[in-house]
């Protein structure tokens, strides 16, 4: 569902005419060859596509147009090779629309010793032309990431596809439309927020929809998708013999199917990205949509439970930057703590909506009781996640701006088997540790929803605030309460 190459990064150069044709015509080798290596690298998700050496106001300002206008194209990759005057990209610049970063670098590794000369120099001149354009980045007050490295080094190469994937992630949130079945779950507070503000400056939009409509693609939903569907959880899944077709509750795994279809259906006529639901409203439901929740997650769908519209974009973000990458994305709880001398840790669930992108298990799928809902037992499958360095983020509404709180964490095995959870989980220590995170993360009002991960990083996510104008925090091990308190304060201040 996720396909990063659809999109291309402009490798854009700046020069000038000073230094003559042949200079000009040296930049654009160089130049090119630069943007064929990153588009090789390994860490580049998207493809980099070169572009002539721009060296006048006008060629600037058509190319940064062109680039707002192509759908494909997702940002920018500055480099001034030689020295271009600043003043030339005043326009461009401030019409420019899409995010870029800036890459300080050159041509050459080192300096040629016994060669140098002043044809050398004048063609080399990155170490003060990027200076030069750094300066009026920062003059506009323009967000951009700043490279600095060697282009074949490989922290450079990784950095830009870093950015990148940010790159593509907003992208894809331009338009984007998020489906919400029914309404808030009741008097839950950090589950609302502004949409309409959220689309001005996130670029999604967010359709409600009455539960009845989801009912009603339920319904025509035909025996045969059903049919389909149901073999594809008997032959993916360890089923319980309950919901075998010679089982006993048989009948609601096909009801089970016929909800995804259902949804699924919906989903892809809308040309919808995320959905939420909620289990306050199931009007017309057998059955609150569990495993067909986790398998929409699977293929890139966004989610939130009890209509958490700003996670289900946030689930979707964390899937388009981690396309291809080992790990998964889930929607995610902080459920319940173990306060322990091994360790504090905290066991991450949710009621049935865990995304099996991250399970280290193949999972079952059973039949058990909710005990919420007042709705038939709903089908979920069960796993362990797997273990390792993990991030859960959270996008919260502060009344003024929306705020990104990240916890990087590290999932561990259970102290012991938990044969009666009946529902996916995750065990992690928190860094630097629970109490500075629960703590840290309290203070900066970060949601009980997350967007969990093991493929997304800090630094994926700090490259998206950055794109996105968003405030970013992160909670890791070198967190101390004093100085994120600190921190929050100096945030309150600048967004006043």
């Amino acid at each position: 569902m996720i396909n990063l190459k659809q999109y291309e990064i402009w490798f854009v150069t700046g020069s000038q005419h000073l230094y003559g044709p042949e200079t000009i015509q040296k930049v654009a080798e160089h130049s090119r060859e630069v943007a064929a290596a990153l588009a090789a690298s390994a860490p580049m998700p998207v493809n980099v596509v070169f572009k002539p050496v721009l060296t006048t106001p006008e060629a600037i300002r058509q190319l940064c147009l062109e680039a707002n206008s192509a759908a494909n194209c997702i940002g920018l990759i500055t480099w001034m090779h030689t020295f271009s005057p600043a003043k030339m990209w005043i326009a461009g610049l401030g019409l420019l629309k899409k995010p870029f970063a800036h890459l300080h670098t050159q041509y050459n590794r080192e300096i040629p010793w016994a060669e140098i000369d002043m044809d050398f120099m004048n063609l080399n001149q990155s170490a003060h032309g990027d200076r030069e354009f750094g300066f009026i980045g920062t003059r506009m007050g323009l967000n951009r990431k700043v490279v600095v490295g060697h282009w074949q080094d490989e922290e450079v190469q990784s950095e830009l596809g870093e950015w990148a994937r940010a790159a593509a992630a907003w992208a894809d949130w331009q338009g984007a439309k998020i489906a919400r079945f029914g309404d808030n779950m009741r008097d839950v507070a950090v589950t609302e927020g502004d949409k309409v503000e959220a689309q001005i400056q996130l670029g999604y939009d967010v359709y409600g929809y009455g539960v009845g409509d989801l009912v009603k693609a339920v319904k025509e939903a035909t025996d045969a998708e059903v049919k389909k569907m149901t073999q594809a959880y008997l032959d993916e899944y360890a089923v319980a013999p309950a919901l075998q077709p010679a089982g006993e509750k048989y009948a609601s795994l096909v009801e089970g199917a016929r909800i995804e279809v259902g949804l699924r259906n919906f989903l892809q006529a809308g040309d919808f990205k995320a959905f939420t639901t909620t289990f306050e409203d199931l009007h017309g439901l057998a059955q609150l949509p569990g495993l067909a929740v986790q398998r929409l997650m699977r293929d890139g769908y966004g989610f939130g439970a009890e209509g958490d519209w700003k996670t289900a974009a946030l689930v979707r973000l964390m899937k388009v930057m981690s396309a291809g990458l080992k790990g998964g994305v889930s929607f995610m709880e902080d459920y319940t703590y173990h306060f322990s001398a091994s360790g504090n840790k905290v066991l991450g669930a949710h009621m049935l909506e865990v995304c099996e992108s991250i399970a280290s298990n193949k999972p079952r799928l059973e039949i058990l009781p909710l005990s919420i809902g007042g709705k038939a037992d709903p089908l979920r499958l069960i796993f362990d996640a797997n273990t390792g360095p993990a991030i859960g983020a959270s996008l919260i509404e502060l009344g003024n701006r929306f705020r990104l709180v990240a916890n990087v964490v590290d999932v561990v095995p259970t102290d012991a088997p938990l044969p009666k959870l009946p529902v996916a989980h995750a065990l992690w220590l928190p860094r630097p540790n629970l109490k500075i995170a629960a703590a840290a993360w309290i203070y900066a009002g970060g949601a009980h929803h997350t967007s969990f991960s093991y493929a997304v990083t800090a630094g994926h996510l700090r490259d998206f605030a950055e794109i996105a104008g968003l405030e970013f925090l992160v909670i890791d091990e070198n967190t101390r309460i004093e100085d994120f308190k600190h921190q929050l304060r100096w945030n309150q201040a600048f967004y006043k």
